[in-house]
């Protein structure tokens, strides 16, 4: 059993946190090989595909001709030919095809390695023109506010899709498609025709700018405003030639996605409940459906077709840092349209380590990595190119997904996980090459469980890495100059959770099982590098804190949820709190943009004011 796991690329023991043995059970092996199909002792190792990196010598697969994406064609005989255009082509020859892919050695440079900027959850980044609900327009403010301050990037969550259906799910990280973008962050009053329509829409935005005098954002009431004002302007277009352009630039994919919507909007927001004959997206059902329905699947692509213009007109100020979520919704858009390349009954998750003791299960399909390389990486790159879209810089959500991901089988827990092999240098070429046609640069969230090498691997590659003060042992001072450097991320405490222990406290309450010892080191860290007491003011915990970060050659990043003293994490892993996801900051951005406190971390973080770059 254990020797066929491993030929299938499923890993029989890892090395936990700890430095700890684990080998998961073999009901676990069986599960995942299950899930694979894995029919035979070995799997087909002929590929459909081939990885070149720029400039290397490759065996010929075959001779024939190798025809370039714009047409042109390059004989291919019995060596390599020493000057083949990055891009992806097709070998031809001998009744035989294959997809061929020419990458640079390494993604895009950052263009300053020692700027600063801000890390938000733009959802709770309200103004008082917001609906309840952090928007682009508000990213545009705080890109602009933030270049002014000398910051050189914003870094957002993920701005994935949901169903659109109620209820709206809370978690930017579990998205139904990550092609696509979520309509709760456009601004109605941007939209063209909104100005013609102010009366009809008077009404919605008085309710909407009414949600914000809650903390606890309604995404729901949200999504309900957004809706019928979004109606009323779709009524009232007439088209636009620069619409269909880019319904014609995003082609099937977008049809796809908004054929999906449309039938979410019919029969529930989960494929797997739908009628049968509509769960198969080439059906002929679905044809028919999205014909009659062609209203509605256009009014789908004029929302992302909105949200597009609105994302990249925000992003002209300062850098925009988009957030690459590690998977999506089983039962959502991007799993309906690749069904047949995920493995089911498996989900996507972690082993246990310091700060989740007990695992987590992100309750995410995984892509079967032999039926991902059979499918020619297709998905993969129709992710990544989505995800570079109108952004300066990308970061990827559990970067270590790309050499190795933490299987769960359906039924078991994290503790009987696995971890299973991908193709990392192929997905690091096809990264690096959309990199560079997008022109941004991609930061790697590599944290966690590291396998020994990945982190080297990946900064061959460009790759830059993140580092967390609360996480790291070390000094800041010895970080990587080629990385991003934050206090804290979303998933752990705010400084003000950490130092007056409610964030403990609200563990206890949420029946979590937290690494107290692990928690109060971290705080006495701080405290003894700071000099700071008990009774300390707030605003002076939070400034002593990043002048440690300060050290850092890295770029660095600081959150909005620490500037403004918020207690609670915007989300509490292994939990479904209502809080998650869901508290806007307690003050608006008019606020924040005049807060000392925002002033003096951006002139602590300055370059100017940091150690020189450590080469």
């Amino acid at each position: 059993m254990r020797d066929r796991a491993l030929r299938w690329g499923i890993s029989t023991a890892y090395e936990d946190t700890s430095g700890k043995i684990v080998e998961p059970p073999e009901s676990s092996l069986r599960a995942i090989l299950d899930a694979m199909g894995a029919e035979g002792a070995s799997p087909e190792v002929d590929a459909p595909i081939l990885v070149v990196t720029e400039g290397k010598s490759v065996a010929v697969p075959f001779s024939g001709a190798l025809v370039l994406e714009d047409g042109n064609e390059i004989s291919v005989e019995e060596r390599w030919p020493k000057s083949v255009p990055l891009g992806y082509h097709r070998l031809e020859g001998k009744g035989r095809s294959m997809s061929v892919v020419v990458t640079p050695a390494a993604c895009k440079n950052p263009t300053d390695l020692r700027a600063w900027g801000w890390q938000v959850q733009l959802h709770s980044v309200r103004s008082r023109a917001s609906w309840g609900f952090g928007d682009l327009a508000d990213l545009a403010a705080l890109s602009r506010w933030s270049s002014e301050l000398g910051a050189g990037f914003v870094l957002i969550n993920p701005l994935h899709s949901p169903a659109p259906t109620l209820h709206q799910s809370p978690s930017p990280y579990y998205a139904s498609s990550r092609l696509f973008r979520n309509l709760l962050y456009l601004r109605i009053e941007d939209v063209p025709g909104a100005a013609a329509s102010s009366r009809e829409i008077e009404s919605l935005a008085v309710a909407g700018r009414a949600l914000n005098d809650e903390r606890l954002i309604d995404r729901d009431e949200v999504f309900r405003l957004k809706s019928q004002a979004l109606t009323i302007l779709w009524a009232r277009f007439e088209g636009d030639a620069a619409f269909d352009r880019f319904c014609s630039d995003q082609g099937t994919a977008l049809h796809s996605f908004a054929t999906f919507c449309a039938l979410a909007e019919e029969f529930g927001a989960s494929w797997h409940t739908w009628p049968p004959e509509y769960r198969e997206p080439s059906s002929i059902a679905v044809e028919s459906f999205a014909k009659k329905s062609a209203q509605r699947v256009r009014f789908h692509k004029w929302l992302q077709w909105l949200l597009d213009k609105q994302f990249s007109k925000a992003a002209t100020s300062s850098v925009v840092i988009a957030d690459l979520a590690v998977g999506f919704d089983p039962g959502g858009a991007d799993a309906w349209m690749w069904q047949e390349l995920i493995a089911n009954d498996i989900s996507i998750g972690a082993p246990a380590d310091e700060f989740n003791m007990q695992g987590q299960d992100w309750g995410a399909p995984p892509f079967d990595p032999w039926k991902l390389r059979a499918a020619c990486y297709e998905p993969f790159i129709q992710t990544i190119r989505a995800s570079f879209r109108g952004a300066g810089g990308l970061r990827i959500d559990h970067v270590m997904g790309l050499a190795r991901l933490f299987w769960v089988p359906a039924g078991s827990g994290p503790e009987e996980g696995a971890y299973v092999r991908y193709p990392v240098e192929d997905l690091l070429g096809i990264l690096a090459l959309e990199s560079h046609r997008a022109g941004a640069f991609v930061v790697g969230e590599d944290l966690g469980t590291v396998e020994p090498g990945l982190r080297e691997q990946l900064a061959a590659r460009g790759v830059l890495s993140q580092r967390v003060l609360l996480l790291e042992p070390g000094e800041p001072r010895n970080y990587p100059q080629r990385a991003l450097a934050s206090v804290t991320t979303h998933d752990l405490p705010t400084i003000a959770g950490l130092w007056t222990g409610s964030d403990l406290s609200a563990q206890r309450k949420l029946g979590l099982i937290p690494n107290e010892e692990s928690t109060g080191a971290q705080r006495q860290r701080i405290a003894d590098a700071t000099g700071l007491t008990d009774e300390a003011p707030m605003d002076e915990v939070v400034l002593r804190t990043h002048s440690l970060l300060a050290q850092s050659p890295s770029m660095l990043a600081a959150s909005l949820e620490d500037i403004t003293g918020v207690d609670e994490r915007p989300n509490m892993p292994g939990t479904i709190a209502p809080t998650n996801w869901s508290l806007a900051l307690p003050v608006g951005l008019e606020e924040i943009r005049e807060l000392p406190l925002a002033r003096r971390i951006a002139d602590l973080l300055g370059p100017t004011s940091r150690p020189k770059a450590i080469s």
